[in-house]
């Protein structure tokens, strides 16, 4: 784990940054999916609720926020009840919005994505339907548009571009914009579109294509890191100081002008959704310049931000606390996993904002055997993110007497911690795991075979809220009181 990350993260500092580009609204449909139609072989999705939220250089601004920096946004919105949502949402979440401004002749973008579940597992995308204007801003709406960041431009720390070839950026807004940022003498960022020449981006401090948009813009195919390195350093030579190709599995490739060319590669990462990793990017590369980080440092930060941010479903904003949380567990190993009960409601919160499918088991686990891997790796398989409530050594006691445990908490955590299929222990001392099972609130709590299902601590906390009570089968003839009983007697029966 790199200290100066954590330092970043742990600044006071809320830098204040400039943000240019095109918004949109995005509307979730969320639902459930029981049958086909009859009136074409296509699912049917059962509508449960709505939510909307800032896409685009909406979803920029709300990123910006969650990282503890002032975003200031310049956009242009329809006259329309989308446009009215974004411009709420922008107030309700307190972006300074004082550079939006509206068209009554161009239709706010809407993008709106169907999410169905079926048989209450994690939610997918079944379809997205896009309404959009992307015609250029008319020369009377791009001055004002310009104004309005030329009033805000001398009072921050970083200007960062999101354009998505809705209009907002199209034709003499970019290179305007460099130049203003140029005379105040502050730097800009820009996540480029796919299939343009990058020379309207020139005199920026920094361009975050991804592998695609690169390869379009080079005319070469990036089919490797040392590939993006030579997309990097070539994109540089159109007069733009730093490039970062965003290589998704691969990490991100880096050049500058000064000649210095590096690979940042990533963890292996399990993908739940690619919607707004880039913004994610762009965002966080934008907080750590903005706060003094140098470009190393930086790009560091926004490999990290980037991975956690597709292991989520939809577009999620992260806090610098969520991210330095990531960091303690990538460095800790296992013992990451490892969770303090006070910390769990956070953890949980993560893993169902990213729509995991949460499954819950317990038990001793004293002398770890083939016969509780396999409950745990069964559990696992019936979910996303296996949580594994352990008897702390007191409850164990009461439970099992005082001869036991035979291993300390604190070991047989760690041992547990480090299967893969489990994603977090947490101890606790209560003799019965019900209250543990309340905090939870588990979508599969699971037991081993030798339980029925109505015999299972916690069966009517879960299934009062509709979630599920599964029995699984162990191994047999391994169960750990057998283990202890034969070890004891192994020195009895030598001494005979």
């Amino acid at each position: 784990m790199s200290a100066s990350l954590m330092d970043l993260l742990q600044i006071p500092l809320r830098p204040r940054i400039l943000l240019v580009g095109d918004v949109m609204l995005d509307r979730y449909l969320w639902g459930d999916v029981e049958r086909i139609s009859p009136e074409a072989p296509i699912p049917i999705l059962r509508v449960r609720h709505q939510e909307h939220r800032l896409g685009g250089a909406g979803s920029v601004a709300t990123m910006l926020s969650a990282l503890d920096t002032e975003p200031t946004l310049c956009t242009v919105v329809g006259d329309d009840p989308e446009g009215r949502t974004i411009a709420a949402l922008l107030g309700g979440q307190g972006i300074d919005a004082r550079g939006l401004r509206t068209d009554p002749q161009r239709a706010t973008t809407l993008k709106e994505r169907l999410l169905g579940q079926a048989q209450q597992r994690a939610p997918h995308h079944m379809m997205r339907v896009d309404r959009e204007d992307d015609r250029p801003l008319s020369p009377a709406l791009q001055t004002e548009l310009l104004a309005a960041a030329e009033e805000t431009i001398a009072h921050v720390d970083l200007v960062l571009i999101s354009d998505y070839n809705k209009g907002v950026c199209a034709g003499e807004m970019i290179p305007r914009l460099i130049e203003l940022a140029r005379r105040a003498g502050v730097r800009v960022l820009a996540d480029p579109i796919k299939g343009c020449d990058y020379r309207r981006y020139r005199g920026c401090s920094c361009i975050t294509p991804n592998r695609y948009e690169a390869g379009l813009a080079t005319g070469r195919k990036i089919g490797s890191p040392a590939d993006g390195l030579e997309a990097a350093r070539q994109l540089v030579s159109l007069g733009i100081e730093t490039v970062l190709v965003t290589l998704d599995r691969d990490g991100i490739a880096w050049a500058d002008a000064a000649g210095r060319a590096k690979h940042f590669p990533c963890r292996p990462r399990q993908v739940c959704d690619i919607t707004g990793a880039g913004d994610m990017v762009l965002s966080s590369l934008g907080f750590a310049l903005a706060a003094g980080a140098d470009f190393p440092t930086a790009i560091e930060l926004a490999n990290t931000a980037g991975g956690l941010e597709v292991e989520r479903l939809g577009v999620v904003p992260l806090s610098r606390g969520e991210i330095a949380a990531e960091l303690d567990r990538h460095a800790a190993g296992g013992e990451g996993k490892i969770v303090a009960r006070g910390r769990l409601p956070a953890v949980l919160d993560a893993h169902r904002r990213a729509g995991r499918r949460i499954v819950m088991t317990n038990g001793c686990f004293d002398l770890l055997h083939p016969g509780h891997v396999a409950v745990l790796q069964a559990a696992r398989a019936l979910g996303d993110a296996l949580v594994v409530g352990l008897n702390s050594d007191r409850s164990v006691r009461a439970l099992k007497g005082p001869e036991r445990p035979v291993i300390p908490q604190h070991d047989r955590a760690a041992m547990l911690a480090a299967l893969s299929c489990v994603d977090c222990v947490v101890l606790f001392d209560e003799t019965s795991v019900a209250p543990l099972v309340a905090e939870v609130r588990p979508d599969v709590l699971v037991k081993a075979a030798q339980y029925r299902t109505d015999q299972v601590v916690g069966h009517e906390i879960v299934e009062s809220y509709g979630g599920q009570v599964v029995t699984v089968p162990m191994k047999a003839d391994y169960s750990t009181s057998s283990l202890v009983e034969r070890l004891r007697s192994e020195p009895r029966r030598h001494a005979a």
